[in-house]
């Protein structure tokens, strides 16, 4: 009866640390997520004609300018 015995008191301290650990995970993957779609944003900047200029056939058909 001795792994039985310890259950029930020690099911909350488990059961936190389970919690924990899925919020540590959960933080990690949302840092990554955040960093990876921070860099695709700065690369879109970038790409964007400026509202000044107008658009032309030769901007929208040459994959030569960037």
């Amino acid at each position: 009866m001795g792994i039985h015995y310890d259950y029930k008191s020690t099911r909350g301290a488990k059961a936190m640390e389970k919690q924990a650990k899925r919020e540590k995970k959960l933080a990690e993957k949302r840092a990554k997520k955040q960093a990876k779609t921070g860099f695709s944003k700065e690369k879109e900047q970038d790409k964007t004609i400026p509202l000044d200029q107008i658009i032309t056939l030769d901007h929208l058909t040459n994959p030569d300018k960037k």
